[in-house]
């Protein structure tokens, strides 16, 4: 059957290659800039960062900027890099309150794991990338295109990888779009409830799924929620849903339109970037990569999770966070 939805023609379809003749999405950081960033931090002084509100950590001239980083994330292209903040020029205590406060211009951070951590630490920590339950960022291990909580996302860069560990982010509309000319039959698909293991992440006696639908369409704008290992690690259980055959065969569409180089846009990470991505409409991966063996070279990143509730295409389950 033939499905009666249309392609989609907003500013978050775009394609990889076209992505990176362009410059427009990136933003270098000025002196002044900085100077801000650092003036609002000592105006913020030495209280706890999870306590301070967006008036603690003014920032009057970068304010207006953010809005408009703000509104290319919601209505425009869904990502933006912020680049050449010092991060070797000051100490990591430093560099994560500033974040902190950066963030608190853009959203409510939100918890990212039931220990309650509202600033992730992206670092390999030596787990089992095959274990169950082990999040794939605290290994070297890649980690396929994904979808994460919240309405934005952001990571910054502290130390990169010595080699390897690039960010690579693809329009999910663009990959919907792609889907309906090749397989109008399984976009249909996509608007069903579809299963998703907890990996652990539940409450105690909490049911170890949960369901969610891949995409819903809000205002004529696309909101992808994918994280396929999840999908398919709750068929462990048997009271859950078991995946129809068309429901795996969007999957595996999806994974193979998503690693298509015609598709996607690579950005090595560099100390001192900030990378925010809209998460209703990009998916994001992370190559392997090989660390150094210095422990004061490590790969080490910073992660917000934040919730701007007038974001189009928002869900309130995410919003909530891990708990």
């Amino acid at each position: 059957m033939k499905s009666p939805l249309a392609p989609l023609d907003t500013p978050d379809v775009w394609l990889g290659p076209d992505m990176a003749q362009s410059a427009d999405w990136r933003y270098v950081f000025t002196p002044a800039d900085i100077d801000e960033l650092l003036a609002a931090w000592r105006a913020a002084g030495d209280n706890d960062w999870r306590e301070w509100t967006r008036d603690d950590f003014p920032l009057p001239t970068l304010a207006p900027r953010i809005a408009g980083w703000m509104r290319e994330l919601d209505r425009g292209r869904g990502f933006i890099l912020l680049r050449g903040f010092p991060v070797d020029d000051h100490p990591e205590a430093v560099c994560t309150a500033i974040y902190w406060g950066l963030g608190l211009h853009m959203g409510r951070a939100a918890s990212q794991n039931t220990d309650g951590d509202l600033i992730g630490h992206i670092r390999d920590t030596g787990a089992d990338p095959k274990a169950y339950g082990v999040r794939l960022y605290k290994t070297r291990a890649e980690q396929d295109f994904h979808t994460d909580g919240a309405d934005i996302i952001g990571l910054f860069c502290l130390k990169p990888a010595r080699r390897g560990g690039v960010s690579r982010i693809v329009s999910s509309a663009a990959i919907f779009n792609r889907l309906l000319r090749e397989r109008p039959d399984l976009a249909p698909v996509l608007f069903e409830p579809f299963p998703f293991d907890t990996q652990g992440q539940h409450k105690p006696g909490g049911q170890p799924w949960f369901e969610m639908p891949l995409c819903r369409l809000e205002q004529g704008r696309l909101r992808l929620f994918f994280i396929p290992w999840y999908i398919r690690e709750s068929q462990q259980h048997p009271a859950a849903p078991r995946l129809s055959a068309a429901q795996q065969e969007a999957i595996a569409f999806i994974e193979r339109a998503a690693n298509d180089p015609a598709y996607y846009l690579d950005m090595d990470f560099r100390a001192g970037d900030l990378q925010f991505l809209k998460n209703a409409s990009i998916l994001h991966k992370r190559t392997e990569y090989e660390d150094w063996d210095a422990p004061d070279l490590k790969r080490h990143l910073l992660r917000l999770w934040l919730v701007e509730p007038t974001f189009s295409g928002g869900d309130e389950a995410l919003r909530k966070g891990v708990s």
